[in-house]
């Protein structure tokens, strides 16, 4: 029975959209390694790798989430967009399971990324609790990304 409290007071959730089947689910993400299902269509929710997120999914996303989000906002043409890519890549690799890392394309989801002003792309914000806590313009190596994310993890 105790096992059971701990299991739960240390749980960290987040809610995501299946990119297969686009079903919501609420997923345990400290349990990250066990490759969690989605609930309607079995398919893995890959939290090992950037979630893409969109003007509909953005905000349930950054809401629903118990453990920080770290959005790239870029576009497919910008080229320090494409550089900084890879360290996007390995951030979400190496933080799956404490954090979540997802990319809004600014071209095509427009109405999320007005909110925050993004004048130039790459822009990456930290979200902690639905709300921005760290924000930073340009392209940025592995080690400033992680930097931002160490930050609100603590």
């Amino acid at each position: 029975m105790d096992s059971g409290t701990t299991t739960t007071s240390s749980t960290s959730t987040a809610t995501l959209r299946c990119q297969f089947c686009t079903s919501w689910n609420r997923i345990d993400v400290s349990r990250a390694a066990d490759r969690p299902k989605c609930g309607k269509c079995g398919k893995p929710m890959l939290l090992d790798r950037p979630i893409m997120l969109d003007d509909e999914s953005f905000s349930r996303t950054i809401a629903g989430s118990d453990v920080p989000v770290l959005v790239d906002f870029y576009a497919d043409w910008c080229g320090p967009c494409k550089m900084m890519a890879p360290a996007v890549d390995q951030l979400a690799a190496n933080y799956s399971g404490r954090a979540i890392v997802a990319k809004l394309n600014t071209d095509l989801s427009q109405a999320a990324a007005r909110p925050f002003g993004i004048r130039g792309i790459p822009t990456t914000i930290v979200f902690h609790g639905g709300s921005p806590v760290a924000r930073q313009s340009g392209a940025m190596p592995y080690q400033m990304l992680a930097g931002m994310l160490d930050k609100v993890i603590g």
